[in-house]
């Protein structure tokens, strides 16, 4: 593996350093989902400027480190300093990363120490721990949930329903696929999805399935004009993504959750990893992943 060809990650237009923007690299001796996370946590409070994102995850050798200090120093000129977000966990790759003239923002070794004064205990300087398999009980717990999410997407299956976690009701196109499939990824949750359609509005009743599972039920709904666009881009010119309809159909959902006491959100406005932190919050779910 070469360090330095493996990137990903967004890319504005124009050159790294070029027309205001400040390159920004993400560095890793892992998969580099912590370091992007908590780097773009940090970049999002600067909504002015713009970044040019790269990532170059799997860091394992010094010399691999070398040739990304080499890359990184190269985007460094009189005008513009090149940010680096790392989470390499091992301290020779490290202190070698740590070489650049770019700025280092060390994620995970600046708080190291504290954490190993406060546990006693040294770290393992693991970095496959923080994403790889690492606790198999939990990891196989991850892959039970996700394939629970998968068969219970959108209403397809309702066996088994009552070993669900949670269940995300909506109308259609409300954010539930996702939200559920980051659950179950991310936390372990058993988490399956059911659709709101034309009968379950005439009735005003609970649907059948989920009738005696109740308190497990979330509800999700959006903006007439946002459900509007979401659903017109899958069928454009439709009765189902008129403006007229998404309305009916979340105002009758809306009153569907208040009638049972079903807790709901908006999610017009809110990233999936938002969901799921105020639904995990509101029903108090445990992190199992």
């Amino acid at each position: 593996m070469n360090g330095v060809d493996a990137a990903s990650g967004p890319q504005p237009d124009g050159p790294a350093g070029g027309d205001g923007v400040t390159p920004v690299f993400f560095l890793a001796g892992g998969t580099g989902i912590s370091a992007e996370t908590l780097g773009n946590l940090m970049l999002a409070q600067f909504p002015s400027l713009r970044f040019r994102r790269r990532k170059i995850p799997f860091i394992t050798t010094v010399q691999q480190a070398r040739d990304v200090v080499a890359l990184l120093d190269a985007t460094m000129t009189d005008s513009v300093t090149t940010l680096v977000f790392s989470t390499v966990s091992d301290e020779v790759i490290r202190r070698e990363l740590q070489r650049t003239t770019c700025a280092f923002i060390d994620l995970f070794g600046s708080h190291l120490d504290t954490v190993e004064r406060v546990l006693h205990t040294n770290a393992t300087h693991n970095a496959a721990a923080l994403h790889g398999v690492g606790d198999a009980r939990r990891y196989e717990a991850r892959m039970k949930a996700i394939e629970f999410a998968m068969e219970h997407d959108d209403g397809a299956s309702l066996r088994n329903l009552e070993q669900a976690d949670l269940v995300l009701v909506a109308p259609s196109r409300c954010g539930k696929t996702p939200t559920s499939m980051y659950l179950a990824l991310q936390h372990g949750l058993k988490v399956a999805n059911y659709p709101l359609v034309e009968e379950d509005f005439e009735s005003g009743d609970l649907p059948r399935p989920l009738r005696r599972i109740g308190d497990k039920c979330f509800g999700l709904l959006s903006t007439a004009a946002r459900l509007s666009q979401v659903r017109g881009e899958r069928r454009p010119g439709s009765v189902y993504a008129s403006l007229a309809q998404c309305s009916f159909e979340l105002r009758r959902a809306e009153a569907l959750y208040r009638a049972h006491r079903i807790p709901s959100i908006n999610s017009a406005a809110m990233s999936v990893e938002e969901m799921a932190a105020v639904i995990m919050q509101s029903s108090r779910l445990p992190n199992l992943g």
